[in-house]
């Protein structure tokens, strides 16, 4: 609970400070630590992200990033394709007792054990990097030595609500990245990293895999009362949550292509529950008559093949959206959704046992 109120009292800050970035940003002064960063061109460059920069003749960029800070880390890192796995950063923060931190970073991975402190490909020049907190605000200064001078760099931005515990950063609350031009000052949103196809596959995957394919197994089971209705209704959500979770694959195919991350156990169950629901679909044209003699096996065949399908799609998701790093309102959303059908299923289970036990004691005549 403390956790989710200081991400959203962050994500509150950020979209506040953002209506006034332009008067605030760079017209600002400096905090005067940084007296001996003087000539610095100026950048809001994101929200309330404010980049002051310039470069000399010996390829040192020196930097002072500052944005609006309550509590937690600040980032800025150098990515070669515009994405995170691979890139090295600089991250600055207040610790609890007030001692300001700036630790270098290799974005090794997603999660927080990949994210491996004092290494990367920056160099600190001479200059001893610091961290000040003036005003609300955060400002992170540091120099990077290069072998040549820096011109057009893929830039990444990141904040996280959490104050760094031994140096390991907990998940961004936000996140961007873009194009920065050191040389002339011009940015622009990169186009490398595919935000809204990650989005778009996770989504169609929880409507289809986790929302209509559960509730269409639930009106087959606990629905047979409203005979014929119940068999139209399974077969036709069914079909539509296949379509969705179809959908949700050839997503993921693409954007497996453009990251190759290293996602196996969630790519190959993936590829597991899509041949379930094949099988499930061809179940469909294979369907004998209720008085066939094989009718029996062909139910045991639809029925554990769909729940196994289901089981396994609901574990793909919690997989999804931790190794995509979805972040909490994904999480908390299907975890919503996952405890709402849970319980639904509970109470129409008790139901159906008591209409069944009813129906078992009745007298016969």
């Amino acid at each position: 609970m403390e956790h989710s109120l200081l991400a959203l009292f962050a994500a509150l800050g950020l979209a506040i400070a953002t209506v006034g970035a332009e008067s605030d940003g760079c017209s600002s002064e400096l905090p005067s630590i940084f007296s001996n960063y003087s000539g610095l061109s100026c950048k809001t460059v994101w929200n309330s992200f404010v980049l002051r920069y310039s470069q000399d003749q010996d390829n040192v960029l020196s930097i002072v990033l500052s944005t609006v800070y309550t509590t937690g880390w600040v980032g800025m890192g150098f990515s070669k394709d515009g994405m995170m796995v691979g890139s090295s950063a600089v991250v600055g923060w207040l610790g609890n007792t007030g001692i300001p931190h700036v630790k270098r970073y290799y974005l090794g991975g997603q999660s927080s054990s990949e994210v491996q402190a004092d290494k990367g490909d920056l160099l600190f020049s001479a200059a001893i990097p610091s961290v000040a907190v003036e005003q609300a605000k955060i400002y992170l200064a540091f120099q990077l030595k290069f072998s040549a001078p820096v011109t057009q760099q893929q830039v990444l931005f990141a904040v996280g609500s959490e104050t760094p515990n031994k140096d390991v950063l907990s998940e961004h609350v936000d996140k961007t990245s873009l194009v920065f031009d050191f040389s002339s000052g011009a940015s622009s949103s990169s186009s490398f990293y595919p935000y809204q196809l990650k989005r778009t596959h996770g989504a169609l995957a929880i409507f289809g895999w986790g929302v209509l394919l559960p509730i269409g197994a639930i009106i087959a089971r606990y629905c047979r009362q409203w005979d014929p209705l119940w068999y139209y209704l399974h077969t036709v959500i069914q079909l539509i949550g296949f379509i969705f979770g179809l959908a949700a694959v050839v997503a993921g195919k693409v954007l497996f292509d453009k990251l190759h991350a290293s996602v196996y156990s969630h790519r190959g169950i993936g590829i597991f529950v899509l041949v379930l629901g094949i099988l499930q679909i061809l179940a469909f044209f294979l369907r004998p008559g209720k008085d066939s003699k094989h009718r029996r096996y062909w139910n045991w065949y639809h029925h554990w093949f769909g729940r196994l399908a289901l089981f396994f799609a609901a574990v793909n998701i919690v997989i999804g959206i931790r190794v995509g790093g979805a972040g909490n309102s994904w999480k908390v959303g299907y975890g919503f959704n996952l405890a709402v059908l849970l319980v639904a299923c509970i109470i129409l289970e008790v139901l159906l046992w008591t209409r069944w036990s009813k129906r078992n004691n009745a007298p016969v005549f």
